[in-house]
């Protein structure tokens, strides 16, 4: 599972096919991937790390503050070009993707976890699998790549 993570100002999403929109203020966007045999156990991880993620500027402007410490908001976007591989051709393939059916029951997990951790009202998130226009206001700017152990191990092998 990976989480790119973006410090924000602001950020919005339109889901283009309805009428559903969802905004936050200061805090972070998180682009998340489901990577085929992804588990809850990675999930957890995902959510805590990105929770405790100090990205954010103390009193003396260094990055030492998490999203919990700032009070700030969090937009989750399922995104499985994540796991798009470039390496041969111009074409990304996307075959370390989770299927669809997997991976919206893990990002819906993955939100709910977030929303255990910093509270309902601060967790927003897209529609998994629908287009969707994202705004992003990067603050910084400011991106992190978050990767399960899963995903680390894979590639050390």
């Amino acid at each position: 599972m990976r989480a790119l993570v973006q410090r924000v100002t602001e950020s919005s999403v339109e889901v283009l096919s309805t009428k559903y929109s969802a905004s936050i203020g200061k805090g972070m966007v998180i682009l998340l991937g489901v990577r085929e045999g992804d588990t809850i156990e990675e999930l957890n991880y995902l959510a805590e790390k990105c929770s405790n993620l100090r990205i954010f500027e103390d009193e003396q402007d260094k990055m030492n503050l998490s999203i919990k410490d700032v009070g700030g908001e969090v937009l989750v976007i399922s995104q499985f070009t994540l796991y798009g591989d470039t390496r041969r051709g111009n074409r990304p393939s996307f075959i370390d993707a989770a299927r669809p059916e997997v991976a919206d029951q893990l990002y819906n997990k993955f939100v709910l976890r977030m929303k255990e951790i910093l509270g309902e009202e601060k967790v927003k998130c897209g529609i998994f699998g629908a287009m969707m226009l994202v705004k992003i206001f990067n603050d910084g700017p400011v991106t992190i790549l978050v990767e399960s152990k899963n995903d680390i191990l894979l590639k050390s092998v």
